[in-house]
């Protein structure tokens, strides 16, 4: 009796090992993956952004001719942007939002340094989060460590460029010319605050680019340490 049941109990073992067997042979086989391995390919991946995406923000026409974060005039100047193209004027109006992107490429020079401290900080349990976060969890996350250094590393640079290349001179004739015209109510907007900020979306908008493609496309996983985190959120 004894050795019926010692059998019965010996055929359920196996039979539940094999089954157990079954389901891991199921589950994704990216090999052993420790806490240090996490953390360190959510670096890595934003690390890739940052060289990748951002660099490209720092050439000439990074922001102009990049429709994702070229930047366009602020509100109350696009009433007179329309009024100066209307009266023949423009030139000066391209010109005008030109140096506004030039001013923002310069800054963006500015931002690698405060990326690489923020992402050497990341720790396991924030790696975890963004790993398991939505496509820009890992942007969101550099945006909370970065926003504010950035913004006063941008600013001041931002301001030099406007004075280096006559951005000052350049709209302060466009403003004085549309104020001087009729049934028009003055403007005259921090230029330099505005663009500081839009450089900011800018930045943190093509690091977003690349880690959805990372999130989402095996292909844009191009070391084995990516391949090996992000398939524990595919």
């Amino acid at each position: 009796m004894k050795k019926s049941i010692l059998l019965v109990f010996l055929v359920f073992i196996f039979s539940s090992c094999a089954e157990l067997q079954q389901v891991v042979n199921q589950l994704p086989q990216t090999g052993p993956i420790s806490n240090t391995d996490i953390a360190s390919g959510l670096r890595q991946a934003l690390d890739l952004g940052i060289d990748k995406q951002v660099s490209k923000l720092t050439q000439k026409d990074g922001f102009f001719k990049n429709e994702l974060v070229k930047i366009l005039l602020p509100e109350e100047l696009r009433k007179v942007d329309k009024t100066l193209r209307n009266i023949g004027l423009g030139n000066l109006a391209d010109e005008g939002l030109k140096i506004l992107n030039r001013a923002a490429e310069d800054a963006v020079k500015e931002a690698t340094p405060i990326f690489v401290n923020a992402v050497k900080d990341i720790t396991f349990n924030d790696a975890k989060n963004i790993l398991l976060g939505s496509d820009d969890a890992a942007t969101q996350y550099l945006t909370s460590r970065t926003q504010t250094e950035l913004y006063n590393k941008f600013k001041p640079v931002i301001n030099n460029s406007f004075s280096k290349v006559g951005a000052e001179e350049i709209w302060s004739n466009l403003i004085t010319k549309y104020n001087a015209l009729p049934l028009t109510n003055d403007v005259n907007p921090d230029l330099t605050d505005y663009v500081t900020g839009e450089a900011l979306k800018g930045v943190y908008t093509m690091i977003a680019v690349e880690e959805k493609q990372i999130r989402t496309k095996i292909s844009s996983r191009t070391t084995d340490l990516l391949k090996k985190v992000f398939a524990l959120q595919d």
